[in-house]
């Protein structure tokens, strides 16, 4: 994530503050929240059922679709996408964690 160019100027301690304040975020502060890249934030940001509204996502909202995502195929820990390993291996480490949590 510091390696990231277009979210080095996002403070972390911003960010948390924001989520505790159930504050809207965008998608560079929704990347450092989730810890991943810009661009899979970004990539993130257009799947059809993500709950993004305007460039903008609440991070409960986020919490609320991961867990939907873990456990509307039975599974808990598999996400229900058929390309998912493919989405899951471009996540840093916490990412894969955020989204196997159920």
């Amino acid at each position: 994530m510091s390696e990231d160019k277009q979210l080095c100027s996002i403070r972390l301690e911003d960010v948390l503050e924001k989520r505790r304040l159930d504050q809207a975020l965008n998608a560079k502060e929704f990347a450092v929240l989730a810890g991943v890249s810009y661009s899979t934030a970004r990539e993130w940001f257009h799947l059809p059922d993500f709950p993004v509204f305007r460039g903008i996502i609440f991070w409960q909202d986020f919490v609320v679709w991961r867990k939907s995502r873990n456990t509307c195929n039975g599974h808990g820990g598999t996400i229900s996408q058929p390309n998912a390993d493919k989405v899951v291996s471009n996540l840093s480490p916490r990412a894969e964690q955020i989204l196997r949590e159920a």
